[in-house]
């Protein structure tokens, strides 16, 4: 990458920027989060992940802690072992989408499907706080939406 910020602050605000304010994961927005989201090791360091800008991901801490150091999961359609969604590498609308109301989060491919299982991607309160913002008309966010 041709930018690599110089302290974990400006990493940060580079990541955040880079992200629209969401979790890379499940498209929560961090405005309105309680708690300030986590810098995330996309190759986590016990796999020998580095801190470069390219392996990090803006997380909120529900993605964040139930990722842990998983980096693959099973598709639960083939029940096979594939490797989780990778923001760095793939578009979130080519692994998901959002259901008709905009409360859940749908795979569209085996790693959109075990990612949304290993992540907990459609937890209970994530799916009554997207129902709550599609209603107010703050979600979900635009870069989450196909493109026409």
């Amino acid at each position: 990458m041709f930018f690599e910020p110089k302290t974990k602050a400006a990493t940060r605000r580079y990541l955040i920027e880079r992200a629209n304010g969401c979790c890379e994961y499940c498209m929560s927005p961090q405005s309105y989060s309680e708690a300030y989201f986590a810098v995330e090791h996309i190759l986590p360091k016990a796999f020998d992940g580095k801190d470069d800008i390219d392996n990090l991901a803006f997380s909120c801490l529900g993605c964040n802690w139930h990722k842990a150091i998983k980096i693959t999961a099973i598709d639960p359609e083939s029940n096979e072992k594939v490797p989780l969604y990778n923001p760095r590498e793939q578009k979130w609308t080519a692994h998901f989408q959002w259901s008709d109301d905009f409360s859940e989060i749908i795979g569209l491919s085996p790693i959109g499907r075990a990612t949304i299982l290993a992540l907990k991607m459609n937890r209970e309160f994530l799916r009554n706080q997207r129902s709550a913002f599609a209603k107010l008309k703050v979600h979900p966010p635009k870069h989450s939406l196909p493109t026409i």
